[in-house]
């Protein structure tokens, strides 16, 4: 006799995790609400981890990389406020989850991504993606209103900054000494400054190592 695991109801699951997830943990936005109610997260992960799609936590999407938990994304885009018709760019788009959500928003998406085997799964899924590294974003194609850096990471660099637009906001999780921060930047002029939202376990995102300072 063989014994089948039972599916997963991933629409009562999706529900579940708007209003137990998102909601309580300051995910107001409705836009963001509507697009990560309606977006089936459990395409965008392997079969072995799509039980897990709606638990709030990192969960594995292969390559060493991980989707963000739902309320990252959340508490990130609710303060990036993403407005329809804008430019974004999603650094390490992995197998494209969060362009969809924001592509369904309404945003114009560029989605970078180093991985051959996770673009390739995110093209399968309906997400234009740049193979390139991390680090050096879409230069071709910038100005960004929003940039969402999908992961967490020691540093933003230049090379990042500079395709903001100016007034444009940048999202990601800021590991500073062990720590890791939920973080808003916004650019204006030249200058560039961000604030910290929530404390957040966050998986690291690969390519953004802080530079080693130099030593006698």
């Amino acid at each position: 006799m063989t014994l089948q695991s039972p599916i997963p109801d991933f629409a009562a699951a999706r529900l579940a995790m708007v209003e137990s997830q998102l909601r309580p943990q300051g995910v107001t936005d409705p836009a963001v609400l509507a697009a990560m109610g309606s977006i089936e997260r459990e395409r965008f992960l392997p079969p072995s981890t799509r039980p897990l799609a709606y638990v709030d936590r990192g969960v594995a999407i292969g390559d060493g990389r991980f989707l963000s938990a739902p309320s990252v994304l959340g508490q990130l885009l609710t303060q990036m406020m993403p407005q329809r018709g804008q430019r974004a760019l999603v650094v390490g788009a992995g197998t494209g989850y969060s362009a969809a959500v924001l592509a369904h928003i309404g945003l114009d998406v560029v989605a970078v991504e180093n991985s051959a085997d996770l673009a390739a799964t995110a093209r399968e899924l309906g997400v234009e993606t740049i193979s390139g590294a991390l680090e050096a974003g879409a230069k071709r194609q910038a100005p960004f209103d929003q940039i969402l850096i999908d992961g967490a990471v020691e540093y933003i660099p230049d090379a990042i900054i500079d395709q903001l637009a100016d007034g444009g906001r940048l999202g990601t999780a800021l590991n500073d000494r062990g720590i890791t921060r939920l973080i808003i930047g916004r650019k204006s002029g030249n200058a560039f400054g961000y604030l910290s939202v929530a404390d957040a376990g966050v998986p690291a995102l690969p390519g953004f190592s802080r530079p080693k300072a130099f030593t006698f």
